[in-house]
């Protein structure tokens, strides 16, 4: 059959507009907000986990989903300008790591999902339940009252007889705002001397700390904070340099040098966050969602520290630890 030169070019015109392009195929892929109340360098352990609990459900970056990041660098008056971009971009849920960034999302939209990776909605007034939280917002949960209070008890635990304590704040940080002030509440409750002492910038640290020693302090509480995560290591390092026991809230901080933690593993809630992401993808209303609340709560002594610091862990601390470093 002899098929004209017109006849042809129609064929392969038609065939060439029926091919689906590169660039539409992406536009087709669900697009997930990650925002950051930190750094996004120093928080990476956390989202490097959340990635892999995304793989693990079949979704691979650049194939089956796109993933559009965003970090504050610890500086919440950034945080409605980058909600507002990835609202642009119309991502199909953001995924908010820091209360901070939860709270920015929140305010942001009513319509867009949010899955929160840390934090405590519930505390923060973002839901009205944790069974069946309503809205557009559900996810993990990560902090409470009852560790702050709890770790209060710890530090008195790893220093024994201690008569100054001091906690460290993050004015940047809902959940560190609110730890200092359940901190402070369980002080008063037990007839503890307790000083709070807070900072903006990862550059008042040195010499915050170092206020902090001088005033005689027997023990430094610092609370969950995600600018304070980018800072763990350097954290130790000071806390060591000024001889200052120190009590974090999450593993991750002792870790990287830090004496004491008592609290949730932080990753455990962004590895626990792509199981909502999935589901919301697959037609499930997130305020239907029930959040989960992290369970593996650990403590874990670092000796290395302890012996840098000249300090002996009292043995009741030591048999309940669940880790030890050395």
């Amino acid at each position: 059959m002899t098929v004209s030169r017109r006849t042809l070019v129609a064929r392969v015109t038609l065939g060439l507009l029926t091919i689906p392009w590169a660039g539409n195929a992406q536009d087709k892929l669900p697009r997930i907000g990650l925002l950051e109340s930190g750094t996004l360098a120093g928080r990476a352990p956390l989202w490097n986990a959340f990635r892999q609990g995304m793989r693990e459900l079949g979704y691979v970056e650049g194939q089956t989903v796109i993933f559009e990041a965003r970090g504050a660098d610890g500086r919440s008056e950034r945080l409605p300008a980058l909600v507002a971009e990835l609202i642009r971009l119309k991502v199909d849920v953001i995924v908010t790591g820091g209360a901070a960034a939860a709270v920015a999302a929140k305010r942001a939209t009513a319509i867009v999902p949010i899955v929160m990776a840390s934090g405590n909605p519930l505390e923060m007034g973002l839901v009205t339940s944790l069974a069946r939280p309503g809205g557009n917002l559900t996810g993990v949960q990560t902090l409470s009252v009852a560790l702050s209070a709890k770790r209060l008890e710890m530090a008195r635990e790893v220093v024994p007889g201690a008569v100054r304590l001091a906690i460290l704040g993050d004015e940047g940080s809902p959940a560190s705002v609110a730890g200092v002030s359940e901190t402070q509440a369980a002080a008063q409750t037990l007839g503890v001397r307790l000083h709070a002492v807070t900072v903006r910038t990862p550059a008042e640290l040195e010499g915050t700390l170092s206020a902090i020693a001088r005033a005689n302090t027997s023990v430094l509480i610092v609370t969950p904070s995600p600018m304070f995560f980018g800072e763990r290591k350097r954290l130790a390092q000071l806390a060591v340099k000024h001889k200052l026991p120190t009590v974090y809230g999450s593993p991750e901080y002792t870790e990287a040098g830090g004496l004491v933690a008592y609290g949730a593993d932080l990753a455990d809630g962004f590895r626990l966050a792509p199981v909502f992401v999935d589901k919301i993808l697959k037609g499930a209303r997130p305020g239907v969602l029930p959040i989960e609340q992290a369970t593996k709560i650990r403590l874990v002594v670092n000796l290395k520290t302890a012996k840098a610091l000249g300090l002996t862990i009292p043995p009741a601390v030591l048999t309940r630890a669940d880790e030890t470093i050395e």
